[in-house]
């Protein structure tokens, strides 16, 4: 029994740093920014107890309702697309062509490309004056548009570049879930005359539900908290604001405008929602992942 004891007692101090590093830059900080969303500061003066008063003034204020939209519309459009686009490729990838890993490789290094270098070319891609997109459109005599500089258009191209940067690791994820299906399902739905769709809706896809389930979830916790794009591409929030997301709109109020206590009112605001929506996703879309 002692010597139990002794072991359990090893295990703790084991564990003992990353709980103190979890603590002190996790735990405490999302407690503190907590109390400091009730403050009216600017991380120079005094701080001013104001209550509730962020989150009154949150509420009242239409941008922030319009960055909410924005996020919500990015998401809607993005993690489908993503998942859509991700799933047909990964489909290609996992036939047995020759130079398969190279393949697969290219379309992984945009994951592992920084965000802000991928950014900047598609900012010259997206030019209106000498713009590769334009270019293309051109010789197919159709005229050339303001991208970015477009309210109806720019945040459709933040979502097209972001679905591009992401593709390759949602690619991967569903090529590890077609390798885990036994192929002689595939050849027992051959022998049967299944067709290539009825194998695919009968075998891969509802064996690929918790994998898709996976990446639904994982995507779109990210499409709340999209930020680089619009900064590097779409500053000061777009044309009209087409493209001010949720968090966005806090750091500007944060480092530009510097009400941290306003800031952080919103980025709680942005907790619940982004909790809200993983919490409907694991009540409810997991049970129906676990019952089909």
């Amino acid at each position: 029994m002692a010597n139990k004891h002794n072991k359990d007692w090893g295990a703790y101090l084991y564990l003992l740093p990353v709980v103190v590093i979890l603590v002190t830059f996790h735990v405490l900080p999302i407690f503190y920014s907590l109390i400091v969303s009730f403050y009216d500061w600017d991380l120079i003066g005094k701080p001013e107890y104001i209550g509730t008063g962020n989150y009154s003034r949150l509420f009242d204020d239409p941008m922030f309702y319009k960055s909410i939209w924005n996020t919500i519309y990015y998401a809607i459009i993005s993690v489908p697309l993503s998942i859509f686009c991700s799933l047909g490729i990964a489909l290609l990838l996992n036939n047995p062509i020759s130079g398969i890993g190279i393949y697969r490789t290219i379309y992984f290094i945009p994951v592992i490309t920084s965000i802000n270098a991928v950014a900047i070319v598609w900012n010259f891609i997206y030019n209106p004056d000498f713009g590769l997109l334009n270019k293309i459109l051109a010789v197919f005599a159709i005229e050339p548009r303001t991208w970015l500089q477009d309210p109806f258009w720019a945040m459709p191209c933040i979502i097209f570049m972001s679905v591009w940067k992401g593709l390759g690791y949602n690619v991967i994820i569903f090529l590890a879930g077609l390798q885990n299906i036994p192929r002689h399902l595939y050849e027992a739905a051959r022998i049967d005359g299944a067709s290539r769709w009825q194998q695919f809706r009968h075998i891969t896809w509802p064996l690929l539900t918790p994998t898709t389930y996976f990446i639904f979830v994982i995507s779109s916790i990210g499409s709340f908290q999209v930020f680089a794009q619009v900064y590097m591409m779409t500053p000061r929030g777009g044309p009209l604001k087409s493209t001010m997301v949720i968090v966005y709109y806090l750091y500007r109020k944060a480092f530009e405008q510097f009400e941290f206590g306003y800031a952080l009112a919103a980025a709680f605001i942005l907790f619940i929602i982004t909790f809200s929506v993983t919490l409907f996703n694991k009540l409810y879309l997991e049970k129906k992942v676990h019952y089909s």
